[in-house]
């Protein structure tokens, strides 16, 4: 797990959200998989890295295969909440999740 990954981590114990499952993976036979998820609320969180860096999540087969992804986890009814470091960092990652978590309820 990345530094950035555990601090989401830390926001949602903190804010005493039920604890999330990591690295949950979905839709087999495929080998994807969310960094966290609540799947009783059909709720999944990736943490995008090098955003700035031109890292995979950027670039052109890594941007295809996450929209794949993130286009079957819609289709399958799944909530897919993308944070950069900086939206973990300033605290409007688990704000958003706080949010969705109260509509799912």
């Amino acid at each position: 797990m990345s530094a950035i990954e555990e601090m989401f981590a830390m926001h949602a114990k903190a804010s005493r959200l039920p604890e999330p499952e990591r690295e949950h993976r979905f839709a087999p036979p495929r080998r994807w998989r969310f960094d966290f998820a609540w799947p009783a609320r059909m709720i999944a969180v990736e943490i995008e890295g090098g955003v700035w860096t031109g890292g995979r999540h950027t670039r052109g087969t890594g941007f295809e295969a996450d929209a794949e992804k993130y286009n079957t986890a819609a289709l399958m009814g799944w909530k897919v909440f993308r944070f950069t470091g900086g939206m973990v960092k300033s605290g409007a990652a688990i704000a958003t999740v706080i949010e969705a978590m109260k509509e799912a309820a």
